[in-house]
């Protein structure tokens, strides 16, 4: 039930970074049970603001007021906004891998026994009790986090945002490493959050969930508020036009591209699982991709998309065989860095763990691959390096206050097109995206969208793996599909629809073979 007073208000926030302003006046407010959507593009000072609200950046660092419940609130860090009821869900998730699952949920809340010790019986039967809460079963909650996949740490992110009886709950882009089936469960727990009069912002590139369970929306847009309104105000196209500052039509620039001979094929790729030796996370799946081709790679989660694809290049942590030719030329791919030589390149799924160097800064992440290019008589020229960063920059409209930022304080959105900047900087001849568009703002989707279609004009091969059906469909001229580890199906993209590749990516082999109409010839 929404209340008519607001439990957060926001007054004139501006916070500053080396002189550049990030935000700019900024006016919130939210009530007791409703839940604000807030939309912006990568950069436009979303995060940068909900840090301010959780005490990330105390009070002092910034100028403005925050009311919280009718009294001026002056946080020093983020025990005291938690104490006060606001608790935030980090995009980057912040748990603890080698702690338990109890563990993390009650990590600076323990509960004790007389004498201080942990008193693990209770904590382990509170953390059972949030995650049935959560409709999840079948979680140890005293293995360690690390034994469990992104969609299962997110859930358990939120249980111990409910365990510190949070009055606000603040998720920023929560529903980045869960399944479909995952985020119907996390919207439905925010309904009942909002029922027990839990305020929320929910921060979303996904319009769909914003539409699914928010009351208003407000978007920002390069620091200043742009407009709040009621949700039945703010349909999808209003906010992507707010957001960008324009009206985008259509999502998928196509362009018209020609699709040659085979550059890249891989036979035979089996990957051995890591922690079972006994289980095959890809169990000998070939395939192949033609240049100007862009090859998309469906599947569920669990399905061996991104394991197939580390080990095409050199980047699997287990045991794994590969079969590789570029050019019709067998490659020895025992190493990323072999795999560039070869002309392949790839931008990782798991951004922050496998794409980013995050203490350094913004421009020598992005000619982290290239370096040698800039080596002059044993040093590095630094003013063609900084040439190269600007450029490289421009080019995918990085955002950062200056080249030397530290990468890890740009937004998820602009730490990705940094990285396939850097990708892009090795010249590569076959381009593997997985999950290229994941916490990434529509305007910048759009941008991405652009350049694959452009490089694939170029005559770049271009696979793109990605959880979003839609975007598949959208891009990919050929689709394969895969399903626990096998390929299921290799299909022309052509009158294709979610239910074929679904079904296909659910089904044994051998009966989604039998469903393939538009199954393209092996090369």
């Amino acid at each position: 039930m929404v209340h008519s007073e607001p439990l957060l208000s926001l007054r004139g926030i501006v916070k500053t970074f080396s002189g550049v302003k990030a935000l700019d006046g900024i006016d919130l407010s939210v009530r007791p049970g409703e839940c604000l959507g807030l939309c912006g593009e990568n950069g436009a000072g979303k995060s940068t603001l909900m840090k301010i609200v959780s005490g990330v950046y105390p009070h002092g660092t910034w100028d403005g007021e925050i009311v919280w419940d009718g009294q001026i609130l002056r946080a020093s860090g983020v025990r005291d906004t938690e104490r006060a009821g606001i608790v935030i869900i980090h995009q980057e998730l912040m748990l603890v891998p080698e702690l338990s699952v109890a563990e993390n949920i009650f990590l600076g809340n323990e509960i004790t026994l007389p004498g201080g010790r942990m008193n693990y019986a209770a904590m382990h039967r509170r953390a059972d009790a949030l995650l049935r809460e959560l409709r999840i079963e079948g979680i140890n909650v005293a293995q360690p986090v690390m034994n469990f996949g992104g969609g299962h740490r997110q859930l358990i992110e939120i249980a111990k945002a409910l365990n510190k009886q949070a009055r606000l709950l603040i998720l920023d882009e929560p529903s980045s490493s869960l399944t479909a089936a995952e985020t119907r469960v996390l919207i439905e727990i925010v309904r009942d959050l909002k029922r027990r009069g839990v305020a929320c912002i929910y921060i979303s590139h996904k319009l769909d969930e914003v539409q699914a369970v928010c009351d208003t929306v407000s978007v920002i847009r390069d620091g200043r508020h742009v407009e709040t309104a009621p949700l039945a105000a703010m349909p999808p196209a209003r906010v992507v036009a707010l957001m960008v500052g324009r009206e985008i039509t259509n999502l998928f620039p196509r362009e018209p591209h020609e699709i040659g001979e085979t550059v890249l094929q891989a036979r035979n790729v089996t990957c051995i699982d890591v922690t079972n030796p006994r289980r095959k996370r890809v169990d000998d799946v070939s395939f192949h991709v033609r240049r100007g081709e862009i090859l998309g790679v469906a599947g569920l989660v669990g399905s061996g998309r991104t394991e197939l694809m580390q080990a095409i290049f050199g980047a699997y942590p287990g045991t794994y065989r590969a079969q590789v030719e570029i050019d019709g030329e067998t490659i020895d791919i025992g190493s990323p860095g072999d795999a560039i030589r070869a002309g392949i390149g790839m931008v990782p799924e798991d951004r922050k763990a496998h794409g980013i160097v995050p203490e350094l800064g913004v421009g020598h992440n992005i000619t982290l691959s290239v370096l040698r290019r800039f080596v002059k008589r044993g040093a590095i020229d630094a003013a063609a390096e900084l040439d190269t960063i600007h450029k490289s920059m421009k080019q995918l409209s990085v955002r950062a206050a200056h080249p030397l930022l530290p990468i890890a304080h740009l937004s998820g959105g602009n730490q990705q097109k940094a990285v396939l900047t850097r990708v892009l900087l090795t010249e590569p001849k076959v381009l593997i995206l997985d999950e290229p568009t994941r916490g990434v703002d529509v305007g910048a989707k759009y941008e991405i969208y652009k350049l694959i279609f452009a490089l694939a004009k170029q005559g770049m091969a271009i696979v793109v793996v990605s959880s979003e059906l839609p975007e598949v469909l959208g891009l990919a001229d050929r689709v394969l599909v895969m399903g626990e580890g096998e390929l299921r199906g290799d299909f022309a993209n052509d009158g294709l629809t979610q239910e074929t590749i679904l079904t296909a990516a659910i089904e044994p082999a051998h009966r989604a073979r039998a469903a393939q109409p538009n199954e393209t010839a092996s090369a």
